[in-house]
């Protein structure tokens, strides 16, 4: 008999509660119906399949774009002692075959995979045999063109889905419109989708915008006046480290993050910063996919996001834990300029696109008809510096050529070195009673991780060779050995970014132009959208990203910079009103004496109440500038 879903929730989770709207979606997947749901950043997304997964038979196939996500949600899982596994670039054919063997046989209960890979007939051909519970498509907004992070490969979702007959699919995003989500629908083929959404208002978000010349300055008052542990996003990697270099001289824990880092580093920076013992992170938008912590106070944006749709999802990562955060965004005029220059950047024209995957194809050495499903290590600075080309025309295109379903990256950080002992725990014994550098060596591996006779299990060298006091060269060096003895499968870590031709190499490839114009106007629209939020000064923030999100007739929040500013002001106001009642003592008063009446720095509130007391019926303006008070409203 199946265990309830309350049951389950605090049992692997440790939740005595559903949040809102989360057991609805939990009982409308569980009767095997198709879902929408639009929950915000924080607002428990995975719960939402991961407890109808455990309450039925099989295994929940997980479609999601980031390798980042997987890895931390199969950690999460393993933790929780629920199997779980994720097929990554960088795997090597072998291993991804023993865990979709592993599947087939019911060892896991979650597989998580990116859209890239249902296009392998390969991999469909194992899945036909896996008895699959349910699907669900995370970042779904993903499948609509007119989302912020379009991917082609959701588009094959819908053909997957139809070899399982009656299997449910739940589509999840934390931020769509409501375009987007008709358009998840559509895509998906979901059949009369009940669609869940939860309020994409923050209470305990404090949004403000903060004009600003000396951002630098700005941020490092921001850290020393706020408390907590906080975020900095930035847009380049050269600054993440300057930023953090100012912090540190100034006594502020900080450090610096960014994908050009060594694997190895990255992992070290992320885990300093999650468990507390770094409080500052200055990042691109490379970090905090996946990191659930809960106690972030603020998230300074030092440049404007792209869309609104990121800048949600990177501020959301405050406040988590429910307590009042700050969500900065600081801005300058000359920020602006870069406006075109950035759109011209991030959309090469269709000759530009196609010459960089030529040169792609020939520094790799990917002969004409040869290449599809084969892992390169591509270090994209060696490829410009080789062909004298700018990175950023390569970074933008290949991220086109990405979309296009041409190529699939990886990096080296979300796989680590892998292992299984391929032997029995006899055979092994045998072993380490023959050598002494096995028996330690491997004593070492299995108190350190568990289940690496069953399962292909990431391994830091370094780690061992640290419990060992031997170097890390030497401890390759065995494992090689041993591998090479049949003992063991060894497939050590990467030190590049992988990239992965999904198609086999063409001659040529026609990029449409039209195709690259819709990709540039839809990124203006949305370039546009977010400098609306930066030149508001009258609506409340919070309630222009929900109203952004499709909700309507928000409630103003009262914390953002624009709700203090109103609460100020009308606190001021009777004040004022008094002063001006004054001004009208001998008549009308015309605009050009009130700076002979008035001080001059109160010439602004001034002005703000007479248009108040105008747009209210109180005050008269006449074609000259004088105004007149109305008598009847004198009383």
């Amino acid at each position: 008999m199946a265990l309830a879903p309350e049951k389950i929730l605090q049992q692997y989770f440790g939740y005595d509660s559903f949040r809102p709207l989360q057991k609805d979606i939990v009982e409308h997947v569980d009767k095997g119906l198709d879902t929408i749901a639009l929950l915000p950043t924080g607002g428990g997304k995975s719960i939402c399949f991961q407890v109808p997964a455990l309450m039925k038979d099989g295994v929940c196939l997980v479609v999601t774009p980031l390798i980042a996500l997987m890895k931390d949600q199969v950690e999460n899982l393993r933790k929780r002692d629920i199997m779980a596994v994720a097929l990554y670039s960088g795997m090597s054919r072998r291993e991804i075959e023993f865990e979709l063997e592993n599947c087939i046989n019911g060892k896991y209960k979650f597989l998580y995979v990116s859209p890239e890979r249902l296009q392998s007939k390969h991999f469909t051909d194992y899945a036909l045999n896996i008895k699959l519970s349910m699907i669900a498509v995370d970042e779904a907004h993903c499948i609509s063109q007119w989302g912020y992070d379009f991917r082609p490969p959701y588009l094959r979702i819908a053909d997957f889905r139809a070899k399982f007959h009656g299997i449910p699919v739940i589509a999840l995003t934390a931020s769509a419109t409501k375009e987007v989500v008709k358009d998840i629908e559509n895509k998906l083929d979901l059949k009369k989708p009940a669609v869940f959404v939860q309020s994409f208002t923050r209470k305990n978000l404090s949004y403000v915008v903060q004009r600003e010349e000396n951002k630098l300055g700005k941020i490092v008052s921001i850290c020393e006046k706020l408390k907590g542990t906080g975020l900095v996003y930035v847009r380049s990697r050269r600054k993440t480290s300057e930023v953090a270099k100012i912090l540190k001289e100034k006594n502020i824990s900080a450090d610096f993050y960014h994908a050009g880092l060594d694997a190895r580093l990255r992992t070290e920076k992320q885990d300093d910063w999650k468990q507390g013992r770094t409080r500052i992170m200055v990042c691109t938008n490379a970090f905090g996919m996946g990191i659930d912590k809960g106690e972030v106070r603020f998230v300074i944006h030092e440049q404007k996001p792209d869309t609104l749709e990121a800048y949600y999802q990177e501020a959301g990562r405050a406040g988590r834990d429910g307590l009042k955060s700050y969500c900065i965004l600081l801005h300058h005029d000359y920020d602006d300029l870069e406006d075109e220059r950035s759109i011209a950047h991030k959309y090469p024209s269709a000759t530009d696109i196609s010459r960089v995957y030529e040169l792609i194809c020939n520094y790799l050495q990917v002969a004409v008809g040869s290449g599809q499903g084969i892992s390169y290590d591509l270090e994209i600075h060696e490829l410009c510096t080789y062909y004298n080309v700018s990175s950023q025309l390569v970074y933008n295109a290949l991220r086109i050529l990405e979309n296009e379903g041409y190529f699939q990256s990886g990096e080296s950080l979300y796989a680590p070195s892998r292992m299984r002992i391929c032997c029995s725990y006899e055979e092994l014994y045998e072993w380490q009673l023959r050598n002494d550098n096995v028996d330690a060596l491997f004593k070492v591996i299995l108190r350190s991780y568990g289940g690496i006779f069953d399962f292909y299990t990431g391994i830091f060298e370094y780690e061992i060779a640290s419990r060992m006091k031997k170097p890390e060269k030497w401890v390759k060096e065995q494992l090689v050995k041993f591998r090479e003895a049949g003992i063991i499968d060894y497939i050590p870590q990467s030190s590049k970014p992988q990239l992965i031709f999904l198609e086999n190499r063409f001659p040529s490839i026609y990029v449409s132009n039209e195709k690259i114009e819709f990709l540039r106007n839809r990124y203006k629209e949305k370039l546009e959208a977010v400098n609306a939020y930066i030149r508001n000064q009258d609506i409340c923030r919070s309630s222009q990203l929900v109203r952004y999100f499709g909700e309507e007739d928000p409630e103003d929040c009262g914390i953002c910079d624009i709700c203090l500013e109103k609460k100020n002001r009308k606190g001021g106001s009777q004040e004022y009103m008094q002063k001006v009642k004054h001004l009208f003592q001998s008549g009308g008063l015309h605009i050009t004496d009130l700076p002979k009446m008035v001080d001059e720095r109160e010439i602004h509130e001034y002005l703000t109440i007479l248009r108040w007391l105008n747009d209210n019926g109180y005050v008269t303006e006449d074609m000259d500038g004088r105004w007149q008070w109305k008598k009847e409203k004198q009383s």
